[in-house]
């Protein structure tokens, strides 16, 4: 039983990796946006429902990964020591994690992860998706704060700080190793970015950056209150629609209504 289970998770492990491989390759190719999940589950000879019995949606064969790692900030500031805060608990796992270059941390140049990353680069659609989740996991770590009796608002602003510190921290890294930056060069970057991020979520931002020159000129296109001057809120967007509409279709009436000239 042992030899055919073992057999068993070693064909699912290889169709999941070809078909994974093959949508990577088809949405660099082509775009993500266009290719459908049909014409991937041609190209690897299998039926569309075997693409999603592996992979149950299609940003999924991109970016699904992501999912099992929402509940991590959670279940470690749960976890954490008696006496040890969710600031040093988190640091000290993003500290662990970048020593064994876990792909989580930005700190991989494996050719599966390059292709993931550049996808979500060029991709809205993934983008978006990303930001969910890690919205879903700063929710999740703020439910934990608010467990342990602490206010709402303040569970949320130390949840948003710590995550968002964390993910500006990864981003860094993705960026420099896309750039073709060696590995090791950038993990050294990454320790001494982590170890600068932290201190300052640990000692306070207070008076960082205090200006000690005179400031700018204001910006003339701008208001007081920070609208650009002569905006109309809705004007933009409307002109946007009606010359789309007036584009696409053959209504007089639509045309009309888009003319500059008309008084």
């Amino acid at each position: 039983m042992e030899q055919r289970s073992g057999l068993r998770e070693r064909k699912k492990n290889a169709m999941w990796g070809r078909l994974k491989s093959t949508a990577l390759q088809m949405f660099e190719e082509r775009g993500y946006e266009n290719v459908s999940v049909a014409e991937i589950a041609a190209a690897a000879e299998v039926s569309k429902a075997t693409v999603f019995n592996y992979f149950p949606a299609k940003e999924d064969l991109v970016i699904g990964g992501m999912k099992h790692h929402i509940e991590d900030p959670a279940r470690v500031v749960r976890e954490r020591a008696r006496g040890k805060t969710p600031h040093a608990a988190l640091r000290d796992r993003y500290l662990h994690l970048l020593e064994h270059r876990a792909p989580q941390t930005g700190l991989s140049d494996k050719p599966l992860f390059l292709q993931v990353q550049r996808l979500i680069s060029v991709t809205p659609a993934l983008m978006v998706s990303a930001m969910d989740y890690r919205r879903r996991s700063g929710a999740l770590l703020a439910d934990v704060l608010m467990e342990e009796g602490h206010p709402k608002l303040t569970s949320r602003l130390v949840s948003s700080q710590l995550l968002h510190t964390q993910y500006v921290l990864v981003e860094a890294n993705v960026h420099l190793i896309l750039e073709g930056r060696p590995i090791y060069e950038v993990a050294s970057m990454a320790f001494s970015a982590a170890e600068h991020a932290f201190g300052l979520l640990e000692n306070g931002i207070g008076d960082v950056m205090r200006r000690d020159t005179e400031p700018p000129a204001s910006d003339a296109a701008f208001t007081r209150d920070g609208c650009a001057v002569g905006y109309e809120p809705g004007r933009a967007e409307a002109e946007a629609v009606l010359e789309r509409f007036a584009a696409e279709t053959g209504d007089e009436v639509v045309r009309a209504l888009s003319d500059p000239g008309r008084a």
